[in-house]
């Protein structure tokens, strides 16, 4: 098994740390570095706003100071770096992390060539050719990378952690206030409109409960506020709020060419019933109306809410053969991970 220099985020409620993980779980050896910790002043407040605006152009001589002591102090030499998301590391960075002679994976779940978040990758793209491997999660950015002068890029599907997102054994395992007849969870983001559509599911009588940040920032706040639940759920108080929940909406980022999101995966894994935006990548990953619902509309995701709530045998038909489906996808942490090794180890 490889020994690996993993960048990313050490937080619980990161993606990155569920993937980090899931390295250490298949028997890789993992030395974790998080830069969010290092650099915890420049991300946060005023100074984290310029900083992303910026592309983090501003950070990266300190960047590469810290990279240096970083690789000088290693607890033993590694076969293969791992960068996630990449936004910090421009090329400075990572000729450093080259002269330790081994594959440099970035694995990005973002959606980096795109326009949503403006210079944020800045740095990333300046260094895509220095990657002996990127990973990518649509075909647009596989074709953007490579026109980029990518070495070789990899596409994989979102994924959820096998370990992070398990079920609960049993419902009565769940806190009382996780459970809801449709639930949404996820982050209020200005120009999406999701509180415009969540609006107008409810005002066609569908009971939805709203779990995340930023909702009281949205103008209709006001007339959602009874629905909204609390910030984030994250970790199991995150899987509680999806196995507690009749139907779980799941929507995409307009702004980043989403086709399918990582609830898409994590949604089924950990129990609920996905009920999501109609998409040639939802179709592929399940049977409309046996595995999970699609809808394109507001119109019609509180139509097909309004059926399922009054069919629970339906309901838990769809909801049981999308748990089996999703795990028969090989699309969990430890297989995503464990694929990305193989092809950046065979470089």
């Amino acid at each position: 098994m490889a020994n690996i220099l993993y960048f990313g985020s050490d937080g619980p409620a990161h993606t990155s740390a569920h993937r980090c993980n899931a390295l250490r779980r298949i028997g890789h050896k993992v030395e974790l570095k998080d830069p969010g910790v290092a650099f915890s002043k420049e991300f946060s407040g005023f100074k984290g706003s310029i900083n992303f605006k910026s592309g983090f152009i501003l950070i990266q001589n300190k960047m590469r100071i810290w990279l240096e002591t970083v690789t000088q102090n290693l607890e033993q030499d590694p076969d293969l770096i791992w960068i996630d998301l990449g936004d910090l590391f421009g090329p400075g960075c990572m000729e450093v992390l080259q002269r330790l002679k081994c594959p440099i994976v970035t694995y990005n779940v973002d959606d980096p060539t795109g326009e949503r978040d403006g210079y944020r990758f800045r740095q990333f793209i300046k260094s895509i050719p220095l990657n002996d491997l990127i990973v990518v999660v649509r075909e647009e950015s596989v074709k953007e990378c490579e026109q980029l002068g990518a070495k070789k890029v990899v596409r994989v599907y979102r994924s959820y952690d096998e370990e992070m997102h398990r079920p609960f054994s049993s419902p009565s395992d769940i806190a009382g206030k996780f459970h809801s007849d449709v639930v949404f969870i996820g982050t209020w983001m200005r120009r999406e409109k999701r509180d415009e559509f969540l609006l107008e599911v409810m005002s066609q009588g569908v009971p939805v409960s709203i779990w995340g940040d930023r909702w009281q920032k949205s103008p209709l706040f006001p007339k959602l506020k009874h629905a909204w639940r609390g910030n984030g759920s994250y970790g199991r108080d995150y899987v509680a709020a999806i196995q507690g929940s009749k139907i779980c909406i799941g929507m995409l980022s307009k702004g980043n060419r989403d086709l399918h999101t990582t609830r898409s995966l994590e949604i089924p894994f950990a129990g609920g019933l996905f009920c999501g935006e109609r998409t040639s990548e939802h179709q592929w990953l399940y049977k409309e109306n046996d595995e999970a619902v699609f809808w394109s509309d507001a119109a019609e995701c509180a139509s097909i809410c309004k059926k399922l709530l009054k069919d629970d045998a339906l309901r838990e038909q769809i909801r049981l053969a999308g748990m089996k489906k999703v795990r028969s996808l090989e699309l969990g942490n430890e297989d995503v991970c464990r694929k990305i090794v193989q092809i950046a180890l065979e470089q």
